[in-house]
C-alpha cells in the first residue's frame, strides 16, 4: 500500500495540527487535501518553505478561526425551514441533503458550502433536526433545521405542537394497543 506524506497547513479532523507531517493515501491527499489547500507535499523544498512561512500562515489561521467565532456569536440559535412534499406518515418525497441546508442558509444571509454542513444522512422525514456547520476546522454552529410541508407546520413545530402526522401515529398506536388488549382477553375466556 503507498502513502504519501503531506504536510498539513490547517487542523485537519482526525488527522493532525497545523505543520504536522502526516501520512495518508495517495488520492486523499491527491483529489481533498492539496486542492483544497489543507496540505502540501512533504518535499524537503516545502518543508523549508512552510516553515519559512509559518508564522504567517498560524496568523492568518488565527484570523480566520477569530472571524469565524464572531460568526459563531451573532449566529448562535439559528433555526432555518426547509418545506418538503411528504406522504401522510411524513416520509419526505425525495430527501434534504448539505446542499439543501447551505441553500437556506444562504437565503437567510450566511454564505456556506455544503462541505461545511455535517450531517450523517439525508433527513427524509418531516420535522426538526440539529444540524452542526463547520465555521473553521475548529469552530463549529449547531443550528435547528425544521423540515416541514408548509410554513405554517413548520411554525407548529417550532413550537413543540403536535402535527398531523404525530397525531395519526398516536391514535394508531392506542388502536393496535386496544386490539391486542382485546385479544388478549378473549383468549384468557376460552377454555383449552
Amino acid at each position: 500500500m503507498s502513502v504519501t506524506e503531506v504536510i498539513l497547513l490547517q487542523r485537519v479532523e482526525k488527522l493532525g495540527q497545523m505543520g504536522d507531517v502526516v501520512k495518508v493515501k495517495p488520492g486523499y491527499a491527491r483529489n481533498y487535501l492539496l486542492p483544497q489547500g489543507r496540505a502540501m507535499r512533504a518535499t524537503p523544498a516545502n518543508r523549508e518553505r512552510f516553515e519559512r512561512e509559518r508564522g504567517q500562515l498560524e496568523a492568518h489561521n488565527l484570523k480566520r478561526r477569530e472571524e469565524a467565532e464572531r460568526l459563531l456569536e451573532r449566529l448562535h440559535g439559528l433555526s432555518f425551514v426547509i418545506v418538503r412534499q411528504a406522504g401522510e406518515s411524513g416520509s419526505l418525497y425525495g430527501s434534504v441533503t448539505a446542499k439543501d441546508i447551505a441553500e437556506a442558509a444562504g437565503k437567510e444571509g450566511l454564505t456556506i458550502t455544503r462541505q461545511q454542513v455535517e450531517i450523517a444522512h439525508p433527513i427524509k422525514a418531516i420535522g426538526v433536526y440539529r444540524v452542526s456547520i463547520k465555521l473553521h476546522p475548529e469552530v463549529h454552529l449547531d443550528v435547528t433545521v425544521n423540515v416541514a410541508r408548509s410554513v405554517e407546520e413548520a411554525e407548529r413545530q417550532a413550537k413543540g405542537e403536535a402535527t398531523k402526522v404525530e397525531v395519526v401515529e398516536e391514535v394508531v398506536a392506542t388502536e393496535i394497543n386496544l386490539e391486542m388488549l382485546e385479544n388478549n382477553s378473549t383468549e384468557d375466556e376460552q377454555p383449552l
